[in-house]
């Protein structure tokens, strides 16, 4: 962009004065003029309903990219032609203005029957004198024969109802297939911003079948390659680690002043799957959950407790997390997490962490799983923290059995410390949203580990599941 170029917070300021700007919204037009400048190919953003997503992106952001370039085929999507007409009539009034004149002169739209033959109605806008304008389409709506260069899709459901139709949910994808990505070329771009409302809506597709990559630093809007889509999610409450997008404190609203943490607790305990859904953007269908939210929590440890062990599990592969949980069992068998390390960080950053969490939970014996580099992290450990017993054993038996046969145990036995989602908020995920379906499941490493502690501590016959650890 040129120093004569407005950035896109002035911009949406200059055109709609009455905007209150919260520093997530900065964020977020800042990620969205990255996105205009073409720095970004595609770029999807979820965020709680409420917060203006759709006034960034739907209503000030194609106004902005026909100010850059007046070429440009912009066209706005949403779950019905009426919303998406209504964007559109909020863009060319927006254009119309005399505070955006002022930035962008050369982009005009056809004022009564002039120039003749350019074309303006609620569906479409031409920019007179140029090649660009703006469309606006409903889902299953049609656009043959027009090109796309920047295609924004808002809201492609309607509400949890239509969200959940298996029908619904088909349906919109083959019209973004066929319809959508027929419409564009080499150089398009994508934006993509939902409040979501299933695991299996048109993102949670889009994510099982394309590289997709989490926005948590700003270099990364100038690293990604065009056949990359980049991630930014918004939480209603922070739950995940701070980044420089999103550098909130754990259990911090993303716009106080409007939806309170108060506020936002009293919907969670509502409907607590909802909520992580639609506020949270952390969507499963609640059909088919192994655990879903059914886990115990408790407030402090009993008096009675008999030992304090440890289970880990390392990484797989690079992409697979390190998870090793530290537990005390009470004289009743029952387990209680005290302490988690639940990361993909590279074994030398994670033989550390997991043996500092070690001295600090004052635990006595740990058993590692010697499976893919297992047994050297074990003597690591071992080193690390020499008052802890460590122990290691091969994991010969089938995963996906030995999660499945003992998850009624684990539900039974193991309980959390109140707060663990804003503790440790991807092991929270990954075991709430963990599916029955085995092959559903892109991670197995939390369900692996709690299915080893009660194979550890729950009995057959007085005997322990568990068997073959050897100790150094």
């Amino acid at each position: 962009m040129s120093l004569s170029v407005p950035a896109f917070a002035d911009f949406a300021l200059g055109v709609y004065p009455f905007l209150e700007l919260q520093p997530f919204h900065r964020a977020y037009y800042r990620v969205l003029e990255a996105f205009a400048a073409g720095r970004i190919r595609r770029l999807v953003i979820t965020m709680p309903p409420q917060h203006g997503k759709s006034v960034g992106a739907s209503t000030l952001l194609p106004a902005y990219l026909l100010g850059l370039d007046p070429d440009l085929r912009v066209a706005v999507a949403s779950y019905s032609a009426a919303l998406a007409s209504r964007f559109n009539r909020r863009v060319q009034r927006i254009v119309d203005s005399a505070e955006y004149a002022a930035f962008f002169p050369e982009t005009t739209l056809k004022r009564g029957a002039k120039p003749p033959g350019c074309i303006r109605t609620a569906d479409e806008a031409e920019i007179v004198g140029r090649r660009g304008g703006i469309l606006s389409v409903g889902r299953e709506g049609s656009l043959t024969g027009n090109r796309v260069d920047c295609f924004i899709l808002d809201d492609l459901y309607k509400d949890a109802l239509e969200a959940h139709s298996p029908l619904v949910r088909e349906n919109c994808w083959e019209w973004y297939t066929s319809v959508v990505r027929t419409r564009m070329h080499n150089a398009s771009r994508e934006l993509i911003v939902f409040t979501r409302w299933h695991d299996e809506d048109l993102i949670g597709t889009l994510m099982r079948r394309e590289r997709f990559v989490g926005l948590r630093a700003w270099r990364q809007l100038d690293e990604l390659g065009g056949d990359c889509w980049l991630h930014l999610n918004f939480e209603a409450l922070k739950a995940s680690p701070p980044t420089e997008i999103d550098p909130r404190p754990a259990g911090a609203a993303l716009w106080p002043e409007q939806h309170s943490a108060a506020l936002l607790d009293a919907k969670r305990r509502l409907d607590p799957l909802q909520f992580e859904c639609m506020y949270q953007g952390r969507p499963s269908a609640r059909e088919g959950l192994l655990y879903g939210l059914q886990f115990a929590e408790y407030d402090a440890l009993p008096r009675d407790i008999v030992r304090r062990g440890n289970y880990t599990d390392t990484a797989d592969t690079g992409d697979d997390y390190l998870c090793s949980l530290c537990y005390a069992v009470d004289a009743d068998g029952a387990v209680y997490i005290t302490d988690a390390v639940y990361t993909r960080e590279p074994m030398e950053l994670t033989e550390g962490l997991v043996a500092d969490m070690l001295r600090a939970s004052d635990t006595r014996q740990a058993t590692v799983e010697s499976n893919n580099g297992g047994r050297g992290f074990a003597r690591a450990l071992q080193r690390l923290a020499p008052s802890v017993r460590i122990g290691w054993f091969h994991q010969s038996a089938n995963k996906e059995a030995r999660i499945l046969s003992n998850s009624a145990t684990v539900l039974h036995l193991v309980r959390f410390p109140r707060g663990w989602q804003q503790r440790w908020p991807e092991l929270y995920a990954h075991l709430t949203t963990y599916r029955r379906k085995f092959r559903a499941n892109r991670w197995h490493d939390a369900p692996d580990v709690v299915t080893g502690i009660v194979e550890c501590e729950a009995t057959n016959g007085g005997r322990r599941k568990i068997k073959g650890v050897r100790f150094f």
